[in-house]
């Protein structure tokens, strides 16, 4: 949740990691945050840690949806969770070879993706480093495509995809009030002035909440005191 009371506790098993371009100069497409999560000593900082998950800031993360589903798979084989936003594989042409496509899947940014440990260690000859902005830089491409060109491409390793990934590609009045517990990931944004992409949940006055996400979380986690009765 975008500046959301959700803290981690000591014995959480998945690194968040935040995307930001504040910093970036005009025109700069990829990441600083990804690309220094991909280094040893940062990896060794994080010992016991098992997944190592990306989010945007116009996310809300249902925490223990999300726990629960990594819970489904090891973190010890190697895995790319996400959702992709295209109906198929992304084509781009080979920078060393002009007669030559390449084609691969990725998991859409907007939506946040997962990496297991296995798999992170593994791109680190590949793309940690600093190599991650220099592959990124070279294909002319953002960050989350860059992460599956790495993944699917070099590595050989697949998407896999989870459904309760949602991006702001997505209309998010589409997705039922009944099934938000089961969601993982859940974005917003603006088409115009007067219209606005954004769940349909019960709750506060859209004046208070235009994201719609205070209401959300208050479906899914009712007990808190500041939820209406």
């Amino acid at each position: 949740m975008r500046g959301g009371a959700w803290r981690p506790s000591a014995r959480s098993r998945a690194a968040p990691v935040a995307r930001t371009c504040s910093e970036a100069p005009p025109g700069a497409r990829i990441t600083r945050t990804l690309s220094l999560t991909l280094t040893r000593p940062s990896l060794s900082l994080s010992l016991f840690r098992r997944w190592f998950c990306h989010f945007d800031d116009d996310n809300y993360v249902n925490i223990p949806r999300l726990v629960r589903v990594l819970g489904d798979y090891s973190p010890q084989q190697d895995w790319y969770l996400g959702k992709p936003s295209t109906k198929a594989p992304l084509e781009i042409i080979s920078r060393e070879n002009k007669s030559q496509k390449i084609s691969f899947w990725f998991a859409t940014g907007g939506a946040g993706f997962c990496l297991s440990r296995a798999l992170a260690l593994k791109m680190l000859p590949v793309a940690g480093g600093g190599k991650f902005i220099s592959i990124g830089e070279k294909i002319r491409l953002p960050d989350d495509v860059t992460m599956g060109y790495v993944i699917e491409h070099l590595l050989r390793k697949p998407l896999t995809v989870i459904d309760q990934f949602h991006s702001h590609f997505e209309p998010m009045k589409f997705i039922r009030q009944e099934t938000m517990h089961e969601q993982i990931t859940f974005s917003y944004s603006r088409y115009s002035k007067n219209e606005v992409n954004v769940l349909k949940v019960d709750g506060f006055d859209s004046r208070l909440d235009p994201t719609r996400f205070l209401s959300l979380h208050c479906l899914l986690f009712s007990y808190l005191s500041f939820c209406p009765r």
